[in-house]
């Protein structure tokens, strides 16, 4: 239902609101969902800023508001940062700078001294959300009406928006949300089992549109326009997984030029049980009267919590700690030596797990050198698998995909093609009726009691590691013959009015982009490899979140055979020529894929390279081999792997193992992103914990490409930075508990345990290892070399870059050519020296 098919709100609907009739009360409720961060469903699961709504606060300021909406922390707890202390960890140069940079701030110790003896009594408990009206029904009344709202709205809404796990649909998911949701609360007696007399009948005299019902509940609960947006916003966190889920839904629409209500609808729907919750049950009085004091308390002031203050200060303090031992690293400038021209050049995905596995391949072979580009390589393509009609976006969250590449067979007719489409519908809908029969509500009994027997091989296969429990989605239905010769096609083709493939022209500007983007133009080794990436698990509801975010949770190995397809188009290298970017003619491109779990390679499309490239091909694998080894050996600390036992044998284990909450640690540790040439990080060891773009600016004369990584791939680094961040300081508002418990619910997420609230986030398990936190709780430190008065010529440009670094979301510093010309952003176009 969109915003533009709002219903008028009829005669019968109109309600007396008195002083509180304020025409703008729409506003104000899409104010609250704006607040709202989406959450992207499993099958492409992807890492999303969750305080995205609040990126115009000031860090600390959305720490407030946080911790009034959702009870939530954005630091870590005070003894965290006392015991950092008393570790040496953060030093005491740290907070006396800190201080210095928070002079002035209200609520803050004068000095180290007054500091310190104000860490040595404080015992503080975590922040409590302010109450709503179920909050005081549920305090009033003995019962726990808040998790019961929360239930019920969670298993509506869980039936509602099923893609295809649930066997019997919903009868109203046709209907608007709100309505559908309306149509069932009228006939659902549970709320009246439990205590709520009347419930029903409220529920059928509340008006029958969202805006109606918005002004009605505002004359009920009595709130000015800020109290409003602040009590609209409580509401949404109290169902936070499911607004995210909303917000989402909000989001694509969006991103098509629609307007979409969902998630009006769906905080109407929560509105709905606390104007409810003001008339029915035996304590209604008494939540009435109690309510009229306690919204009061909904009144946003600029006046900061001072214990607030001094957490934000202890995790400032924290955060220069570690950012002064990567600017001394940066600091180290390298010795320009006029470089040979290398065999092979392999541009991976900035992903922080490529710096490890480009590390190793530089250390095994000289005559290869790496860069960093966002793994979709400047391809944001629709890709369509074979057999099916839709695809599925290539391309980061934040584009739309402009072109459509379809999945063919390689080396075979049109007829054979299509009696390949026609096997794999059939058995994808043989399949799918198996599954049906097994889990349908009757014949899964009939089904265990005569089947179940003949799942004890299967059984120990999966355990064993020697089978998956359910077949790879991308060859489900296919021949491992057929597996083998499948490939995207850029050839344009028209198939029942569905255009795909690219023309000359859009391979052209394909090409030219991304060649700049990746500062590219000249210097082309013999052998040039686009990795995408991917990772290898099993019986992993969050899968897609280990893969390519820059692919839209899928394998960036599409996006990367394109590219190599498209450069090695001759009538594209002779194009790029005449726009000055010439392409040596024994310069070969290869499409390839990381797997991030195992750190084993793939390369693409080996029989298509020219006889001449045999040796630096077989030359590449051996570094490629011998690379996975090395990359392998590092992060097997970090995986707990037994060191006298064979390392290669256990990280592919894990690959495989049904039982495994951690089969790699994903971008846990992520906590810098540096937009440099390589020659400034090649030899430096960065841990695994660095975003890595390659950027020269020197071949960027009107900083266009500085404008776009600025925009795009540093915002989506951000993302990725605070999801992980946020997922560590408070799992339990931001993450999504712990693995071992969860059920997934319609495909989209899931739940912990058998009910509550959608989850979002990470799981404790994607940070926290059983005994120490993996991912150190880091905002962001972007660092790039290039003149200040072109980075803020961007920040000034931009009102979302301008958020992030001016508010404190991310820490920004400029890296020229000097070992002195390190320099930090301050906020309001100006900067100072690093130390």
């Amino acid at each position: 239902m969109s915003t533009s098919a709002l219903k008028i709100c009829p005669a019968e609907d109109d309600v007396e609101v008195g002083d509180f009739a304020q025409p703008h009360v729409m506003q104000v409720a899409e104010q609250a969902t704006r607040r709202i961060a989406p959450l992207w469903p499993l099958k492409h699961f992807v890492a999303v800023n969750p305080f995205l709504g609040l990126t115009d606060r000031r860090f600390i300021d959305a720490a407030q508001v946080m911790a009034q909406a959702a009870g939530a922390r954005m630091t870590m707890p005070r003894d965290f940062y006392i015991d950092a202390i008393a570790s040496g960890r953060i030093a005491d140069f740290d907070l006396v700078t800190a201080l210095r940079r928070t002079q002035g701030r209200p609520g803050l110790p004068v000095d180290l001294s007054a500091l310190k003896k104000t860490l040595e009594a404080s015992k503080l408990a975590k922040p409590a959300p302010l109450a709503t009206v179920v909050d005081i029904a549920s305090e009033i009344s003995g019962h726990d009406w808040s998790a019961f709202v929360i239930e019920r709205i969670s298993q509506w809404a869980a039936s509602h928006f099923d893609e295809g796990q649930a066997t019997w649909v919903s009868p109203t998911r046709h209907q608007g949300l709100f309505e559908a949701w309306r149509r069932q609360a009228l006939i659902d007696r549970t709320p009246e089992v439990m205590g709520l007399r009347g419930f029903r009948a409220t529920i059928a005299s509340l008006p029958t549109t969202i805006e109606a019902l918005f002004r009605h509940a505002l004359a009920r609960l009595q709130l000015d326009d800020a109290g409003l947006a602040l009590y609209l916003h409580r509401l949404l966190m109290s169902i936070g997984g499911w607004a995210g889920f909303a917000r989402y839904r909000v989001w694509q629409s969006e991103l098509r030029g629609r307007s979409d209500a969902t998630l009006l609808e769906l905080l109407a729907v929560r509105l709905a049980w606390d104007v409810a919750l003001l008339d029915v049950g035996e304590s209604a009085a008494a939540v009435a009267s109690q309510w009229a004091k306690q919204r009061q308390r909904f009144d946003p002031s600029d006046a900061l919590d001072s214990q607030l203050a001094i957490d934000h200060l202890l995790h400032t303090a924290y955060e220069l700690g570690w950012q002064q031992a990567l600017l001394d690293q940066l600091g180290k400038v390298p010795t320009s030596i006029a470089a040979p021209r290398k065999q092979v050049q392999a541009v991976f995905c900035i992903d922080v797990r490529s710096e490890v596995f480009r590390r190793a391949l530089e250390k095994s072979s000289t005559d290869i050198e790496t860069l960093g580009f966002a793994g979709f390589f400047g391809m944001p393509l629709e890709f369509v698998p074979l057999g099916q009609v839709h695809g599925h976006a290539q391309c980061p969250v934040l584009l739309t995909p402009g072109i459509t590449v379809r999945q063919s067979v390689s080396a075979t007719s049109a007829s054979e093609e299509s009696a390949i489409i026609n096997l794999r519908r059939v058995r994808e809908r043989a399949a799918s009726a198996w599954r049906w029969f097994k889990m349908a509500a009757v014949s899964s009994f009939a089904f265990v009691e005569t089947m179940g027997w003949t799942y004890a091989a299967k059984l120990l296969t999966d355990a064993f590691g020697w089978s998956r429990p359910v077949p790879e989605p991308a060859t489900l239905g296919l021949d491992a013959n057929v597996v083998a010769r499948l490939m995207p096609s850029i050839e344009p083709v028209n198939d029942n009015g569905h255009a795909s493939g690219l023309t000359l022209e859009t391979r052209m500007q394909l090409a030219e982009g991304a060649l700049k983007a990746m500062s590219l133009r000249k210097g082309f080794a013999r052998l040039v490899m686009f990795s995408g990436h991917a990772a290898s698990s099993v019986n992993n509801p969050h899968a897609s979140g280990l893969h390519c975010g820059a692919c839209g949770g899928h394998s960036g190995a599409v996006n990367a055979r394109v590219a190599a397809a498209i450069l090695n188009d001759r009538q594209v290298r002779q194009q790029l020529a005449e726009n000055g970017i010439v392409i040596p003619a024994d310069t070969w491109f290869l499409g390839a894929e990381h797997d991030t779990t195992t750190d084993q390679m793939r390369v693409f499309d080996q029989d298509t390279i020219p006889a001449t490239h045999a040796e630096d091909l077989a030359q590449l694998q051996d570094a490629l081999c011998a690379a996975g080894s090395l990359a392998r050996q590092e992060r097997a600390g970090a995986l707990n792997l037994d060191h006298d036992g064979d390392i290669d044998a256990q990280v592919l284990a894990r690959s495989r193992d049904w039982s495994q909450v951690r089969p790699e640690w994903g971008l846990a540790g992520c906590a810098a992103f540096i937009v440099a040439p390589r020659q400034r990080t090649a030899a430096l060891d960065l841990a695994g914990r660095s975003f890595l773009n390659s950027y020269d600016w020197r071949l960027d004369t009107d900083f266009g490409v500085l404008e776009s990584i600025m925009t795009a791939p540093m915002v989506v680094a951000s993302w990725i930075n605070l999801q992980y961040y946020a997922s560590t300081v408070d799992n339990d508002a931001f993450g999504c508990g712990n693995k071992v418990l969860h059920n997934v619910v319609g495909t989209l997420g899931v739940l912990e345990g058998n009910g509550g609230d959608l989850r979002s986030g990470l799981p404790w398990q994607s940070v926290h290892d059983g005994e120490r936190l993996v991912h150190e709780p880091l905002r962001l430190s972007v660092v790039i070399a290039a003149p200040i008065e072109a980075i803020n010529s961007v920040i000034s440009k931009h009102a979302s870059v301008r958020e992030l670094v001016d508010n404190g979301w991310i820490h920004l510093f400029a890296m020229l050519d000097g070992a002195s010309d390190l320099q930090r952003y301050r906020g309001a176009l100006l900067w100072e020296r690093a130390p």
